[in-house]
C-alpha cells in the first residue's frame, strides 16, 4: 500500500512538472508570452486538477505497461498515447460539465472540440516513454 500511495504521488509531482515545463518552452519557442510575462523567463503553468489526473497514471496506467510490456516500444507508445487522449478528453469534458469550463481549452493546432490537440502526439509519446521507464524502474527498486 506504500508503495501504490508514493506512485500515486511521484506521478502526480511528476506530470505536473513536466507540463509546466513543457508549456514554457512551447510558449518560448513559439515567442508567445504567457501572462504577460517576458518569454525568456519560461512561465509555465498547470492546473490543480492535473494532479488527480496525473495521480492516475500508475492505477491505471500500470497495468496497461505491464501487458504491454512484450510489444514493441512504437506499439506501446500508440496504445499509451491513445490512453492518454482518451483520459484527457474524458476528463475535460467532465470538467467542463462540472464546473461549466474545461481548464485546458485548446484553440489552436489540430485540436477535436477543444479537450485534445493531435499535434502534441510526438511530445505524448515522449512523455509516455518516459512515465513507462520511470515507472518500470521504480518498480524494480521500491
Amino acid at each position: 500500500m506504500a508503495k501504490k500511495s508514493f506512485f500515486i504521488l511521484f506521478f502526480g509531482c511528476f506530470g505536473i512538472t513536466g507540463e509546466i515545463f513543457f508549456v514554457a518552452f512551447s510558449h518560448l519557442l513559439s515567442q508567445t508570452q504567457l501572462f504577460n510575462e517576458p518569454i525568456w523567463s519560461l512561465t509555465g503553468k498547470s492546473y490543480v486538477w492535473m494532479f488527480p489526473i496525473y495521480a492516475l497514471i500508475p492505477v491505471l496506467g500500470g497495468p496497461i505497461m505491464k501487458k504491454c510490456q512484450e510489444y514493441p516500444l512504437i506499439f506501446r507508445l500508440v496504445i499509451y498515447t491513445t490512453v492518454i487522449y482518451i483520459i484527457e478528453f474524458s476528463s475535460g469534458f467532465l470538467l467542463e460539465q462540472s464546473t461549466g469550463k474545461c481548464p485546458w481549452e485548446y484553440t489552436h493546432g489540430w485540436q477535436i472540440m477543444g479537450y485534445i490537440r493531435l499535434d502534441y502526439i510526438p511530445a505524448w509519446m515522449a512523455f509516455s516513454y518516459l512515465i513507462e521507464y520511470l515507472y518500470f524502474f521504480m518498480d524494480k527498486k521500491l
